[in-house]
């Protein structure tokens, strides 16, 4: 073999690409990841009643901490993707989870309100915040070229991944076991991630000597790197764009009608009409189940159909969907609730690619903290409803106002997503 033959087969042999490119593995260890931190959000729901028959809480007192939890869940977030830009994703993940381990840990030993408020509503909002759906944002945008939208949804689905393997889980626990161990199986679900996190989890392709998956080079990295500030910064430009207060006003929406309403009170709902909590709990569970398929396949149109069209859609088949819900509650879950089952499943997070997809259209490099801040319109417009389903319950009797009134935001959401125009869907601008 001749010199030149063996530099060219050097050359090829350096140049080959591993057979399964690193994005993969760091986007497996995100999806466990948010995995371990979906236990949490699978147990307010079948814990509201444990919690009241315990301590003769309201359910207005307890729906105020979810609502702490979901506002914080979402303020944290934008703050977060920052945080990333400025720690990276490694230790920012890492110190999420043991936060989230801290807050429903700690849990066993509340006497009052305020113990609940600080666990359930500021350690788990601020853990759970700092690694919500900005965190799949993050990824993706700096892992991901090709498949951006498939990848956004896989991870999305990581959510209800968790809430599929726990909410039977603590349910039963709840049940049989008592609440306090229920809360500690999540503390130690969420501690147990964080040494995959600190392996495998890398911030940047270049940290490992290889480009995103799709990509012939390095991305564009912001061009500042100020932590909290930036997220501030962000903030002040994207508010001067129309599209940004449609896709939070949207989003607003979204997390009123799913973490706010359903996701917290459909347990208890459905217990009002007699269904046993580990029925009700099993049947959210399924629409989990039936959710992980909906994100995944939005996640493949959204890489092949405009995404303004996929959000007025989700939200329009959801409002219908709510609607009809209250004269489907029964003591057994008959035909026509498993069909709402399935139908609300394929629909609860198919909103969130789509919807990043949009803002990392608009707002380029500054798309994952843009992302952030809409999210936290999501989780104030969960936080919102929370409360107000509560109270309805307390003071009406009945969950069923709260229903209807979520079935005519989502026509509201449907409106205001086909009012979004294809000005500035153009060319992404880079961070400034």
């Amino acid at each position: 073999m001749t010199q030149t033959d063996e530099s060219a087969t050097a050359a090829t042999s350096t140049d080959r690409a591993p057979r399964v490119h690193r994005a993969w593995f760091v986007a497996a260890v995100a999806f466990v990841a948010l995995v371990g931190a979906a236990g949490f959000r699978a147990a307010p729901g079948v814990l509201i009643d444990p919690l009241k028959a315990e301590f003769g809480w309201s359910t207005a007192t307890i729906s105020a901490a979810i609502s702490v939890n979901l506002v914080l869940y979402g303020l944290i977030s934008p703050f977060a993707a920052a945080l990333m830009e400025r720690l990276g994703m490694r230790r920012v993940v890492a110190v999420a989870l043991v936060l989230v381990a801290a807050g429903s840990g700690l849990t066993v030993f509340m006497t009052t309100t305020w113990h609940l408020l600080l666990c359930w509503g500021v350690l788990v909002g601020v853990g759970t915040g700092a690694m919500a759906l900005t965190f799949v944002a993050t990824v993706t945008s700096r892992w991901f070229v090709r498949h951006q939208g498939l990848v956004s949804g896989v991870l999305t689905a990581a959510g209800a991944a968790g809430q599929l393997v726990f909410l039977p889980v603590v349910a039963n626990l709840a049940t049989h076991s008592g609440w306090r161990t229920a809360s500690l199986v999540i503390a130690g679900t969420a501690l147990t991630v964080v040494p995959f996190v600190l392996i495998a989890l890398r911030d940047h392709p270049s940290d490992v000597g290889t480009f995103a998956y799709g990509a012939t080079e390095d991305l564009p990295r912001p061009t500042t790197n100020r932590g909290a500030l930036r997220a501030l910064t962000v903030l002040r430009e994207a508010v001067r764009n129309r599209t940004f207060w449609m896709l939070a006003g949207g989003f607003a929406i979204c997390g009123a009608t799913t973490n706010g309403l359903v996701a917290t009170h459909f347990v208890p709902g459905a217990h009002d009409h007699g269904m046993p909590t580990t029925t009700a709990a099993s049947l959210l569970a399924v629409i989990g189940l039936f959710d992980v398929a909906g994100t995944v396949f939005s996640g493949w149109l959204t890489d092949r159909v405009d995404p303004r069209y996929l959000l007025a859609t989700y939200y329009a088949l959801r409002g219908i969907s709510l609607l009809f819900l209250p004269n489907l509650f029964a003591a057994t879950a008959d035909p026509p609730m498993w069909a709402f089952i399935v139908f609300y499943g394929l629909d609860w997070v198919a909103t969130v690619p789509p919807t990043v997809a949009l803002c990392r259209r608009v707002f380029g490099t500054d798309g994952p903290i843009v992302f952030g801040w809409v999210f936290a319109a999501h989780q104030v417009g969960a936080g919102v409803a929370a409360s107000a389903a509560g109270l309805t319950r307390d003071h009406l009797g009945s969950y069923d106002l709260a229903w209807y009134a979520a079935g005519a935001l989502c026509a509201v959401a449907t409106v205001v997503s086909l009012r979004i125009t294809s000005h500035g869907l153009g060319k992404a601008r880079t961070a400034s």
